[in-house]
């Protein structure tokens, strides 16, 4: 059925309006030469150019998301947990209410803004705004914007401002993600179900044999993969990376609170953020098939599938790791039946070089703090998308909180985090500007 506030005309009419309001506010600024539409799908991303001033060739691409997400009805928002109206901009206080304001939006406008300021002061960095509306549906619409800004420019950097920090005391910047590969496993023993009754004993249950596969692919109890070679191309942390993540702010008590574990397979806060940030995950997220009803219905299902992911690490590649499972899998089960879903490469970036420390610079400038560079377990494609395309390395001056309530009833973005991060973007361009020719 077609939903009226949740339907492709919905979506299609929030990103143009979204597209045209960070064109006004991108135009607003003197000296912004164009602010583009660049999209297959209705406004899925548009940029900005602001030269600088005076001219220099030197240019570093910034990018942030501007989200769409589903719009809900107010009793569906109450219902959620919101107290204000998630589509309605509400200021209380230094903090500012509504859908995406952390995530990423308010981040983005903090970029922009970063961006003005060194304009005003001189800074000789020209910059190439981009905003991508599509992120939480896999980005499907960036690379041919991002081609055609390879065509225009050649970048001294990318800076992205999406991820947060673990705590608003210890400032962080990301140096790594995680790739994805899903999988569903499918098995088909019978027509359909039968009554235990008749069939028990003699009937194959597919539900009992996918779950014997699933135990000959991972142990359960310490999470490690046992399929070969599936560590081959894991590159273990260094001394150094493991004192940024000692440093990062990381708390066992709010991590667990948070996402609402009553257990963890550790006690060692280290070793959990090395579990979560520098190593490959294989996780099962669900099995369908036979009663799950309530009390007990006495069949033998005739059809089963498990549903399964792997996170990895920097040097892992999806296609690899499908290939291993399916292989591990068939020559197991030979009637088990591997679809591989989804793939995203990860992202590997580094705490050393120029750009690592213009990034320092900046954040040390803006927040008092020297950041930690730490790494972020999820998976952004449109990173390794960018670096790639645009042959240039990545820098994170992400923003956002723990507090702010990340993809959470009751999002916000906070003003401390606002003003430092426009100090931090335009503190970065002039740090840029003074390693690739000075600044006015």
């Amino acid at each position: 059925m077609y939903n009226p506030v949740n339907g492709p005309r919905a979506a299609v009419t929030t990103r143009i309006m979204g597209a045209s309001c960070l064109r006004s506010i991108a135009l607003s600024f003197e000296g912004s030469r164009t602010a583009c539409a660049r999209s297959t799908s209705a406004a899925s991303a548009i940029w900005s150019r602001s030269p600088p001033s005076p001219p220099t060739p030197r240019t570093a691409p910034t990018c942030g998301g501007a989200r769409r997400r589903p719009r809900a009805s107010s009793a569906e928002c109450e219902a959620e947990g919101w107290r204000t109206e998630p589509f309605r901009f509400v200021r209380r206080g230094d903090r500012y209410f509504a859908r995406g304001t952390t995530d990423d939006k308010g981040p983005a406008l903090a970029a922009l803004f970063g961006v003005a300021a060194a304009r005003e002061a001189g800074v000789r960095v020209g910059v190439r705004l981009l905003w991508e509306m599509e992120e939480e549906i896999g980005s499907p619409s960036l690379e041919p914007v991002l081609r055609a800004l390879a065509r225009r420019v050649r970048p001294h950097s990318v800076v992205v401002s999406d991820a947060a920090w673990l705590d608003r005391r210890r400032p962080t910047s990301i140096a790594g993600l995680r790739g994805f590969v899903g999988f569903r496993l499918v098995l088909d023993t019978a027509e359909g179900e039968a009554h235990s009754g008749d069939v028990g004993g003699a009937a194959r249950n597919p539900l009992a044999e996918l779950m014997q596969v699933v135990c000959e692919l991972h142990d359960a109890k310490t999470g490690h993969a046992k399929v070969p070679a599936f560590y081959d191309d894991v590159v273990p942390l260094s001394a150094h990376e493991r004192e940024d993540f000692r440093r990062s702010g990381f708390s066992l008590a709010t991590y667990r609170r948070d996402n609402h574990l009553r257990r963890l397979r550790t006690s060692d806060p280290v070793e959990v953020l090395e579990r979560i940030w520098a190593r490959p995950t294989f996780e099962v997220h669900g099995l369908v098939g036979g009663y799950t009803g309530p009390g007990i219905k006495a069949t033998v299902a005739g059809h089963a599938e498990v549903k399964v992911s792997c996170r990895l690490v920097p040097r892992q590649r999806p296609e690899k790791i499908g290939r291993l499972v399916k292989e591990f899998v068939r020559a197991r089960h030979p009637d088990v039946v591997v679809h591989v879903e989804g793939g995203a490469l990860p992202y590997e970036g580094s705490s050393q070089g120029e750009v690592a420390d213009a990034v320092r610079d900046a954040i040390s400038f803006a927040f008092g703090r020297t950041p930690a560079f730490v790494r972020d377990g999820g998976t952004i494609g449109a990173v390794v998308s960018m670096g790639e395309i645009l042959r240039a390395p990545i820098a994170f001056l992400n923003l956002s909180l723990p507090e702010h309530g990340y993809h959470a009833p009751n999002e916000n973005f906070d003003w401390g985090q606002a003003a430092g991060g426009m100090a931090a973007f335009a503190r970065y361009l002039e740090a840029v500007a003074e390693r690739t020719g000075g600044r006015t």
